[in-house]
C-alpha cells in the first residue's frame, strides 16, 4: 500500500444507522493503522521500482554484450578467491561498452541447512547493494544460484532447499525492475541429470512465478550448459524464458594449466590460430544452439566463454573475438567469463583493461 493514498470520506445524506456508525468508527480506527504499517515497510530504492514487462527476445538483445563478475559472490565468502566487488567496477564496465553483468551468487553458503532454509539478511543486503550499483550504471543484471555443489551430488536431498532459496530470492526481488533477470541454477551436472534437472527447473520456475509472474528467467541444459545437451532440455509452457549455453571449446586450449582441472598441465602451450578447421568448429557448435532456439522459439544467450590466462594472449584474443562475433551474427547475447580474475579482461591491480582482450570483446 502507498502511504500517500487517502480513503474517500464517507458521504451521508440521511441520519446514520447504528451499523453505519460502527463501520465509520471502525474505518477511523483502521486507516491510521494501515498508514502506519505502510510507512514502516522497507523502503525500495528508486532503482528497484517495477517497470513494464519486457519480451524475452527483446530483453535478450538488451543483454547484448555482458561480462561475468566471477570469483566474487560465488566464493564461499566474498574475497576468499581474491576479488571483492567494488562500486567503481560498474561505471568502468558500462563505460567500456558492456550492456549487462552476470553476477554468480553462492546463496547456499549463506542459508540455513534445515527448514525454513533462511538466507542470511546481511548477505541479502550485500547482494541488494551490488544489484543497485549495477542498475545505477545502466547495466542489466543476471543473478543466479551458483556453485550449489551439494545438489549436483544428491539432487533429491537438496530439492526442497533449492526451492526454498528461490522462494526467498524471488519474493525479495519481486519489486525489482525487469532489468534484473533470474537464472535458476548454473551448470547442472553430475547426478543432476537431464531428467532430474527438467523436473527441478520446472518446479523452481513455478515457485518464482508466484511472486514474479512475468519476469524473464534464464535456464540452460544439463551437463554444464553444453550446447549438445539442448535436445534433452524440457521447458515448461512459459513465455518468459531465455535459454543460456556456455562455451569453452576446445577445452584443452581454454583450460590449459587450470589449477582446478586435473591433468591440465600437459595442455600448456596449446594455441588457437583459427586455422585447420578451428573457426568452423566454433561456428558449427554455436549454430547448434541458434538452430535449437529457432525451432523452439526461444532466445539464446551465451552466458559464459573465455580462455584462461595461462594460454598465450594472441590465441586468447583470436578465440575470444571469433566466439563473440559468431554469437552476435547468430543473434545471441553474450557474457564473457570473466571480469578480473584468472580469465579477466580487467586488471584490478593496475586498474585498467587488458586492451587486447577488451578489443576482442568490444571492437572500436
Amino acid at each position: 500500500m502507498d502511504g500517500r493514498q487517502k480513503d474517500k470520506p464517507i458521504m451521508q445524506t440521511s441520519r446514520p444507522t447504528p451499523y453505519s456508525l460502527l463501520v465509520t468508527h471502525f474505518a477511523r480506527l483502521l486507516i491510521p493503522l494501515l498508514l502506519l504499517s505502510a510507512c514502516t515497510l522497507p523502503t525500495i530504492p528508486a532503482t528497484m521500482t517495477a517497470t513494464p514487462v519486457v519480451d524475452p527476445f527483446e530483453q535478450n538483445q538488451q543483454l547484448g554484450r555482458g561480462i561475468n563478475l566471477g570469483n566474487t559472490l560465488e566464493a564461499p565468502r566474498e574475497g576468499e578467491w581474491g576479488l571483492t566487488i567494488r562500486d567503481e567496477y560498474f561505471p568502468i564496465i558500462a563505460k567500456a561498452g558492456f550492456d549487462s553483468v552476470r553476477i554468480p551468487i553462492r546463496w547456499n553458503a549463506h542459508a540455513q541447512m534445515e527448514p525454513p532454509y533462511t538466507i542470511d539478511s546481511s548477505f541479502f543486503a550485500r547482494v541488494d547493494h551490488v544489484v543497485a550499483k549495477a542498475l545505477d550504471a545502466g547495466l542489466l543484471v543476471v543473478i543466479n544460484i551458483h556453485h550449489y555443489e551439494e545438489i549436483m551430488i544428491d539432487p533429491p536431498a537438496h530439492r526442497e532447499r533449492m526451492l526454498a532459496l528461490w522462494d526467498q530470492i524471488a519474493s525479495h526481488y519481486q519489486d525489482a525492475p525487469p532489468e534484473v533477470i533470474f537464472e535458476v541454477l548454473n551448470e547442472p551436472n553430475n547426478r543432476l541429470t537431464a531428467g532430474h534437472w527438467n523436473e527441478l527447473l520446472a518446479a523452481a520456475i513455478e515457485v518464482i512465478r508466484v511472486t514474479n509472474p512475468t519476469r524473464n528467467v534464464m535456464v540452460g541444459p544439463a551437463n554444464w550448459y553444453n550446447v549438445n545437451w539442448l535436445a534433452d532440455l524440457e521447458l515448461p509452457e512459459d513465455e518468459h524464458i531465455i535459454v543460456s549455453v556456455h562455451y569453452y571449446d576446445p577445452f584443452r586450449f581454454t583450460h590449459q594449466g587450470a589449477e582446478w582441472v586435473p591433468g591440465s598441465d600437459p595442455w600448456l602451450g596449446s594455441t588457437w590460430t583459427g586455422e585447420g578447421g578451428q573457426t568452423e568448429a566454433v561456428e558449427r557448435d554455436l549454430s547448434l544452439a541458434a538452430s535449437w532456439g529457432e525451432r523452439n522459439n526461444r532466445p539464446i544467450n551465451l552466458g559464459e566463454f573465455g580462455a584462461y590466462s595461462k594460454a598465450d594472449m594472441a590465441s586468447r584474443v583470436l578465440w575470444t573475438h571469433h566466439v563473440a562475433r559468431t554469437a552476435e551474427e547468430l543473434g545471441m547475447s553474450w557474457a564473457y567469463w570473466e571480469f578480473a580474475s584468472g580469465f579477466g579482461a580487467y586488471d584490478p591491480v593496475a586498474k585498467q583493461w587488458r586492451a587486447e582482450l577488451l578489443g576482442a570483446l568490444i571492437p572500436e
